[in-house]
């Protein structure tokens, strides 16, 4: 129909037509955001700090090396940590070996060791030396360590006292063979052989340093003072050379060291 201004009217019976797709959109809601369930959030907190495992909520643990890790009993680490001291110990038995090698091949660190001994024998009064010496024998040494075995078994700890008598034990079976294979001459007697390494040192510091660790470790700095003292007595009156005694050192470091790990892994 024609309207009196001359436009165009649409019959009032027929309706308008409109796009397709936009009453659709006018007719459907607007969705709104999604909302968290509470129950998926209460599952993520109960895995995130209960299950151990902060990166998964089903309770099983993140696919890397560290979330693997099983928890250890309460107070401790759920890992083994390396044990402490091995790098030291490689090093004593090294440090041993070559010394070994040296005197048996009567190497340059053997023949410098005589230079050395020859210059420091009896520089000090022997009476002084012998002293010093016999705080190595078994006769002094053994009834320090028996002493402190015996504070030990009272305290309860006969896997301390065990480890510490099996030590002691220790010493005359690997020193006596050494002994023999080395047959090392002394530096006042060279016509007899068998010195190398030092029995008195290694005794020792085996006893001495096993007595400071079964009744306190504040006995420590005294167990090395009378080692030190012995070994310094043996060089000085002329019983040893000084790669006896120092041989003998880093033998008693691994005999210790030895018994000393094994008490961690057993308390462990």
């Amino acid at each position: 129909m024609w309207g009196a201004d001359g436009g165009t009217r649409f019959p009032l019976s027929v309706p308008r037509r409109v796009p397709y797709g936009l009453h659709q959109m006018r007719e459907t809601p607007r969705s709104e955001p999604p909302r968290p369930r509470p129950d998926r959030a209460e599952t993520h907190t109960t895995g995130a700090s209960c299950s151990g495992t902060p990166h998964r909520s089903d309770g099983r643990p993140p696919h890397t090396p560290r979330g693997a890790r099983q928890p250890g009993p309460p107070g401790r680490p759920g890992t083994t940590p390396p044990v402490p001291g091995r790098p030291a110990l490689f090093s004593a038995l090294v440090a041993l070996a070559v010394i070994t090698w040296q005197v048996l091949v009567h190497g340059p660190l053997a023949r410098l060791d005589e230079r050395v001994s020859g210059a420091l024998v009896d520089t000090v009064p022997r009476r002084l030396s012998e002293l010093a010496s016999d705080l190595g024998n078994m006769t002094v040494a053994l009834p320090v360590l028996a002493a402190a075995m015996a504070y030990a078994l009272w305290r309860g700890r006969r896997g301390d006292a065990l480890r510490a008598g099996l030590a002691m034990a220790a010493v005359p079976l690997l020193v006596v063979p050494l002994k023999e294979w080395t047959a090392r001459p002394g530096p006042l007697e060279p016509w007899a052989e068998g010195y190398f390494p030092s029995g008195h040192t290694a005794t020792a510091m085996v006893a001495y340093f096993g007595a400071a660790y079964l009744v306190s470790r504040r006995l420590v700095p005294v167990a090395a003072v009378l080692t030190a003292v012995t070994g310094t007595g043996l060089v000085l009156r002329g019983y040893h050379w000084p790669l006896d005694v120092l041989a003998s050192l880093f033998l008693g470091f691994l005999i210790l060291g030895v018994s000393s790990t094994c008490r961690r892994r057993s308390s462990g």
